[in-house]
């Protein structure tokens, strides 16, 4: 399982030009899940994010996890995380997950997210022709992958 996370000051999601998921201080998890991927990457990477400190504190310190602020996660899915451009110019997607395997897992993902944080957590739709705005704070981008945990 990959993610990219981006520390935003406010993003959303439209689908079919309606607002689908909308927050504000918080994190954009762009999810990308591979056939591999189980319920123990979800638990790992939960963990991970909701206790990562990549929000400033009062010296300017990144040393704030999203829990301390009390921030919101919008959650999209994105196979295109799973690319392989060893071979061409056209990427391969061979490595993401199909839809039957993947929609469980993006939804237990989800599930999982608001469990552990309590936060408000906003999603997009699984598939579907998404248009994402973001205000990248920082600029902070991380990407974790749960199969390169050591």
């Amino acid at each position: 399982m990959r993610v990219v996370l981006q520390r935003v000051s406010e993003a959303s999601v439209t689908i079919d030009q309606k607002i689908k998921g909308k927050i504000g201080l918080g994190i954009l998890i762009l999810l990308g899940i591979e056939e591999e991927d189980s319920n123990q990457d979800i638990d790992w990477l939960v963990q991970k994010i909701t206790q990562l400190r990549i929000f400033s504190d009062e010296n300017g310190k990144m040393n704030l996890s999203i829990q301390d602020l009390m921030g919101e996660f919008l959650v999209i899915s994105q196979f295109t995380l799973h690319a392989s451009t060893k071979k061409g110019n056209r990427p391969s997607y061979i490595r993401a997950a199909r839809p039957e395997t993947a929609i469980p897992l993006y939804e237990r993902f989800i599930m999982e997210l608001k469990t552990v944080s309590t936060l408000k957590v906003e999603e997009g739709i699984f598939g579907a022709d998404m248009k994402v705005s973001l205000i990248n704070d920082g600029p902070v981008t991380i990407l974790i992958d749960s199969k390169n945990r050591e």
